[in-house]
């Protein structure tokens, strides 16, 4: 996780802050261990479809390897928001589409952005996890 922080500066990415780390259990594809999740918010001058160019190609350096849809995977960097913008074209979709439904997402969101704003659901991500029906457990990393 710390590299892939660390991969984003020299994408044109400062960090703001990161959420703790959160052991959490698989959702959908179910056999598989348990993952590793956290949060961060950034600043950036590249744009939302920039942004996930330099995403992927930081998953690519750490060796990302997309073999099977929702299973096992070394890294995983997505964007949940982009401010207070919606995009939607074939390759990007923000705010990210099922993230309000996930609380291996809301978890860690709302401990450093709890009054952030779902620009389509127009709700904070506090009220977003308080009205949440995942139950999937999501617990802090042991370190």
């Amino acid at each position: 996780m710390g590299r892939a922080v660390a991969a984003l500066a020299s994408h044109g990415v400062r960090v703001m802050q990161q959420s703790s780390l959160y052991e959490t259990e698989p959702v959908e594809f179910r056999d598989q261990d348990w993952f590793l999740n956290s949060v961060v918010e950034a600043e950036t001058d590249l744009t939302p479809e920039g942004l996930m160019d330099a995403l992927l190609d930081v998953e690519r350096s750490l060796g990302r390897r997309r073999l099977v849809p929702k299973g096992p995977r070394l890294i995983d960097l997505d964007i949940l928001l982009f401010g207070s913008s919606s995009v939607r074209t074939p390759g990007l979709e923000i705010p990210h589409p099922r993230m309000a439904e996930r609380r291996f997402v809301l978890v860690p969101l709302s401990e450093i952005a709890p009054d952030a704003w779902h620009p389509v659901l127009q709700k904070t991500i506090a009220a977003l996890l308080a009205g949440s029906s995942d139950q999937s457990a999501v617990r802090p990393a042991v370190t």
